[in-house]
């Protein structure tokens, strides 16, 4: 296991902002005025305790700038509500899109922070309707909030997830439509995303996700890339991540170095097959 205490070189993550945004992104800065590859996503992109996240290691192999808008807890009410980071990230070569979980957006049921959006807000008339007898001032953050209507009242809950699941799908067609273009999705998980079904697992991560939701974007995007890490990469665990001793509970429910190394190689041939047809178009 190999970590750092701040006076030993803690990672510094040169967080970053973009054109008028006030978001802070993974840094340094890269350069956006030429041909460049936007990654937009959560904690996965932003690549916390990993010294190169996958996006850095796809900037190596490419030969050119891969900016990282990865924020965590991120969903896509937070690209939403900033159209500099949409107008930039619509700018790029090749644009990747994260599948975030549906839990942490604005929806029919609760409001979720607008930069923040793993942080729950309020409830809204028809989430205090399923559930009258919840107190909703006791949950901060949407993860808490879902795992705790299930065990209240689980019939209700279901209401409640399918209204989710329609309102994130709406949202990502929202946002892959104000990207342009043909955006790649990228499905980061330990398995392949599961089939539509009555039993819900908050559990498994991306959550509430399933294949109908995915199919409904497709014809939004370019391609669904799948990079499921393999079980030695996520057995390696801590090994090679950089993190303060107060970061430790928080690294280890991250992917690590050789999780990231998986996603850049899983990524890199759709990127190049785009670079290699763009450059066919031009008869170069």
């Amino acid at each position: 296991m190999a970590y750092a205490f701040p006076s030993a070189g803690a990672l510094d993550y040169a967080n970053c902002t973009y054109g008028a945004s006030r978001l802070l992104f993974r840094g340094p800065k890269r350069e956006t005025e030429r041909a460049f590859v936007a990654i937009l996503g959560g904690s996965e992109v932003y690549g916390r305790c990993v010294k190169y996240p996958f996006p850095d290691l796809l900037e190596k192999e490419l030969g050119l700038p891969v900016a990282n808008f990865g924020l965590s807890n991120a969903g896509p009410d937070v690209f939403l509500n900033d159209p500099f980071v949409l107008a930039k990230a619509g700018q790029a070569s090749v644009t990747v899109v994260q599948l975030f979980g549906a839990q942490n957006i604005s929806n029919r049921f609760y409001t979720v922070h607008p930069r923040r959006n793993d942080r729950f807000l309020a409830a809204k008339p028809s989430l205090r309707a399923l559930f009258p007898k919840v107190d909703f001032t006791e949950f901060h953050f949407t993860r808490h909030l879902l795992h705790a209507l299930q065990l209240a009242a689980p019939q209700p809950f279901t209401v409640l997830v399918r209204g989710l699941q329609k309102d994130w799908t709406a949202h990502m067609r929202n946002l892959l439509g104000q990207l342009g273009g043909k955006p790649l999705l990228l499905w980061i998980a330990d398995a392949m995303p599961p089939a539509p079904a009555q039993q819900i697992d908050l559990f498994f991560n991306p959550m509430l996700i399933d294949t109908a939701m995915i199919d409904a974007l497709t014809p939004h995007a370019g391609q669904v890339v799948y990079a499921l890490p393999s079980l030695e990469a996520r057995a390696m665990g801590l090994d090679g991540m950089v993190y303060d001793p107060t970061e430790l509970p928080i690294a280890a429910s991250l992917p690590g170095p050789y999780v990231h190394r998986e996603v850049c190689n899983a990524l890199l041939p759709y990127i190049e097959a785009y670079f290699r047809g763009s450059t066919a178009q031009r008869g170069i």
